[in-house]
C-alpha cells in the first residue's frame, strides 16, 4: 500500500486511513531489518539478565533478633504463575495486534511490540542487579533457612546457619527490589505447618522434583505501564477535551499491576518497600521506552509513532520530486522548440 501524499491531513495524526499506511506484508521485513540491532539488543539483554540471575546474592546479616521479623508463613500465591506474563506482555501485544489489524500500520505495531520487550528486559536486568547487590532477605526468610522451623545461629555473631537447599536460601536473599521474573519453587507455596511435620530431607527433595513458578512486580508496572501510555496516545486522552472517562481506560493496566504488586506483599514474598521500588523502576522504564518510539499522547501527533511520520514525510518528498520532474520534461520540450525556432 502506497502513502497518499494528496490525502487531507496525511501528515497529521488522525488521518492514517487517509495516509493508507504501510502494512506487513509491504513494509514488515524492511522495518524489521532497520531495527536488527535493537533486536539484537534485546537478546543481549535476555543473556544478561540469565548471568544476573545465576549469581551468587549478597548474603546480607541475618541475626537472631531480625529472625521474629522474618517468619512470616508460606502461601500459596494469589496472582497464578501462569497469568503476570499474560498480563503485563502477551496480553498488552495482543491489543496492539487489534490496533494494527483495525488500522494497518505496521510501524505501530513493530514499535510497540520492541518497545514493551525492551521495557520489560531493562527492567529485568536493573531489578535483579540491585537484587544482587542489595540482598536483603524476603519476610519469609526463616523458613527458607530452617525448613524444619529448628533455628540455629552462630554462637559469636549470632547470625543464622541455614540448612535448607541451597538454591531457596538463595533466592531468599532476593527481595529487594521486587524484580520482573522472581523464579521460586513451586513447593514454597506450601503452609508453613506443613514444614513442621516434614522430614528435612522429603522436604528438599519436593523443592527439587517441584517445577519453578515466575512472578512479578517491576515487570508487571513495567509492561502495563507502557500499555497505559500506548492507550493514551490510541484515545487521545490528553486532547485537553475534558473527556475524564478517558482516564478510566489507561490507568486501568497500571491498577492491575497495583493489584499484582499488593498480591506480593499479601503473600508475604515481598516487603512493601520492595515493590514500591520494583513498581517506580518498571514505570519510568515504561516511560523511557514508549517516548523513545512515539511521541507524548499530549502532542496532536500522539496517534503513531516517530517512525511513521517519517514515513510520510519521505513519501511526501519523494513525490514532489516525481511532480517536479514530470513538469520539467514538458517544459524543457516547450524550450526546445522555441530555441529551434
Amino acid at each position: 500500500m502506497e502513502a497518499s501524499s494528496s490525502a487531507p491531513g496525511c501528515m497529521h495524526a488522525a488521518a492514517p486511513a487517509a495516509c493508507a499506511v504501510p502494512t506487513i506484508r509491504s513494509h514488515g521485513s524492511r522495518v524489521a531489518r532497520s531495527h536488527a540491532y535493537d533486536w539484537l539488543a534485546l537478546l543481549v539483554l535476555v543473556a544478561v539478565d540469565g548471568l544476573l540471575n545465576a549469581v551468587e546474592p549478597f548474603h546480607r546479616f541475618v541475626g537472631a533478633g531480625m529472625v521474629a521479623d522474618l517468619r512470616y508463613p508460606l502461601k500459596h500465591n494469589t496472582v497464578p504463575v501462569w497469568a503476570v506474563p499474560i498480563i503485563a506482555v502477551i496480553g498488552p501485544i495482543i491489543i496492539f495486534t487489534v490496533v494494527y489489524i483495525r488500522r494497518r500500520n505496521v510501524y505501530d505495531l513493530h514499535h510497540a511490540v520492541l518497545g514493551i520487550l525492551f521495557s520489560v528486559l531493562i527492567t529485568g536486568v536493573l531489578t535483579d542487579a540491585i537484587k544482587d547487590a542489595v540482598g536483603r532477605p524476603r519476610p519469609n526468610f526463616f523458613w527458607r533457612c530452617f525448613p524444619d522451623g529448628i533455628a540455629v545461629f552462630d554462637n559469636v555473631t549470632t547470625g543464622v546457619i541455614c540448612h535448607g537447599d541451597a538454591g531457596v536460601i538463595k533466592e531468599g536473599y532476593k527481595s529487594f527490589p521486587s524484580g520482573h521474573t522472581s523464579c521460586q519453587p513451586h513447593s514454597l507455596s506450601l503452609a508453613p505447618t506443613s514444614f513442621n511435620h516434614l522430614p528435612l530431607l522429603d522436604w528438599i527433595g519436593l523443592i527439587r522434583k517441584s517445577k519453578t513458578m515466575c512472578l512479578s512486580v517491576s515487570g508487571s508496572f513495567a509492561g502495563l505501564g507502557f500499555l497505559s501510555w500506548y492507550l493514551a496516545g490510541k484515545i487521545a486522552a490528553f486532547d485537553r477535551r475534558g473527556h475524564v472517562a478517558k482516564l478510566c481506560i489507561v490507568l486501568l493496566p497500571l491498577l492491575l499491576a497495583a493489584m499484582v504488586a499488593i498480591s506480593r506483599v499479601d503473600d508475604y514474598w515481598h516487603h512493601w518497600q520492595d515493590v514500591f521500588t520494583g513498581g517506580v523502576i518498571g514505570t519510568v522504564v515504561a516511560s523511557v521506552c514508549y517516548l523513545q518510539f512515539f511521541p507524548a499522547p499530549s502532542d496532536e501527533k500522539g496517534l503513531w509513532p516517530h517512525a511513521h511520520f517519517r514515513y510520510i514525510a519521505e513519501r511526501e518528498s519523494e513525490r514532489r520530486r516525481q511532480t517536479a520532474t514530470e513538469m520539467s520534461g514538458p517544459l524543457d520540450a516547450m524550450e526546445s522548440g522555441r530555441g529551434g525556432q
